[in-house]
């Protein structure tokens, strides 16, 4: 079968033949519906270097976003049905320590001796025509569609669990919740806020069609650059948001976010750029305002996630690509061309 391949650091991946996968005790093989390109995979590819991460030591199949049909029931599996959609929740934990069993598996106690972090982060994942899941990573889809649901895998998961964490400085009258970096997290961040509180959400960007479509989502806009701390700050009362979220990750847009928060604020880094440090100071910071980052979710989330799918609280921004595509996907990823998701679909719509 073909799969897109990650073959070494500071290259550009592969599409290559590889050997249709076999699910062991405990697993299901998949017929992938759909696969997102997520711009985690461009920071392994082109800034990871050998020995950051041995987790993520080429070689391995793409692909940490993943949907598909039940085609095959390893040894023991029961509860699955074949020939139905799932969605394909990415984390792989040793699956016995308190984090994992409690379904963060993102937290796992024994992850510095597993073999790989995920599904496509070590672990062949879904870009390819079919992949092996464990069972219990598999959240079924129902009725909807799972090309469109693929980026709700991490897209949805992610934003869906730093916003839950952050409910408290957002419930009652009169709160702001501020988004920075409207890609695909971001977008459905901002939806997700919509749905789950009732605050005003400012969302920041550098790309005007970015903002147009958080508009129509229900955000006010602020563009990127001179000014715009203040222009928050102005919407906000002067006050300051109650809680912002940072799905870019740098520097720059940490310093833009703790800037702009309220006393006693939230500001949760959800983006990781890791290209500029932020630096701290105590009388340049809000007072008791909360500094967090987190890192993907629980798959009791992703359930969740997938209810609002299906409730179409969520949306996701959608372009999909053939397996053959994948690469030229790739490269609108790398060349900041993408809105939303690029979803690879291997068996066409």
């Amino acid at each position: 079968m073909k799969a897109v391949r990650h073959i070494g650091y500071h290259t550009f991946p592969e599409i290559k033949e590889v050997e249709k996968p076999t699910p062991g005790p405990g697993e299901v093989l998949l017929k992938v519906a759909g696969a997102g390109a997520c711009h985690s995979d461009v920071a392994i590819l082109h800034e990871f270097d050998e020995g950051l991460n041995p987790q993520m030591d080429p070689e391995f199949t793409l692909g940490h976003e993943n949907s598909g049909w039940a085609e095959e029931l390893g040894a023991g599996v029961e509860g699955i049905e074949l020939g139905a959609a799932y969605l394909v929740y990415g984390p792989v934990g040793c699956g016995i320590c308190r984090a994992c069993t409690r379904g963060q598996d993102t937290y796992c106690e024994h992850a510095a001796a597993m073999d790989y972090a995920g599904i496509g982060l070590g672990r062949d994942g879904g870009m390819a025509e079919y992949v092996v899941v464990p069972a219990r990573n598999l959240v079924p889809l129902g009725d909807a569609d799972p090309i469109n649901a693929a980026p709700l895998a991490d897209a949805g998961l992610t934003p869906y669990h730093a916003i839950k964490l952050a409910l408290p400085h957002l419930s009652g009258g009169g709160k702001y919740a501020l988004v920075i970096g409207l890609g695909g997290l971001g977008l459905i961040g901002v939806q997700i806020l919509k749905a789950l509180t009732g605050a005003t959400i400012i969302a920041t960007d550098m790309k005007e069609d970015a903002m147009a479509e958080a508009e129509k989502l229900g955000a006010i806009t602020v563009p990127g650059g001179e000014g715009q701390v203040e222009r928050i700050r102005e919407i906000t009362g002067g006050k300051g948001v109650d809680a912002a979220f940072d799905f870019v990750g740098v520097g720059a847009t940490v310093g833009t976010a703790m800037k702009s928060v309220a006393r006693q604020g939230r500001v949760t880094i959800v983006g990781i750029g890791n290209l500029s440090p932020y630096e701290w100071a105590f009388l340049t910071t809000p007072y008791e305002a909360e500094l967090v980052n987190t890192y993907w979710g629980t798959v009791g989330e992703l359930h969740e996630v997938v209810d609002m799918y299906k409730a179409g609280q969520i949306v996701p921004q959608v372009a999909t690509y053939s397996l053959d595509q994948a690469l030229d996907a790739y490269q609108l990823l790398v060349d900041g061309k993408v809105s939303g998701r690029a979803v690879i679909v291997p068996h066409g719509h």
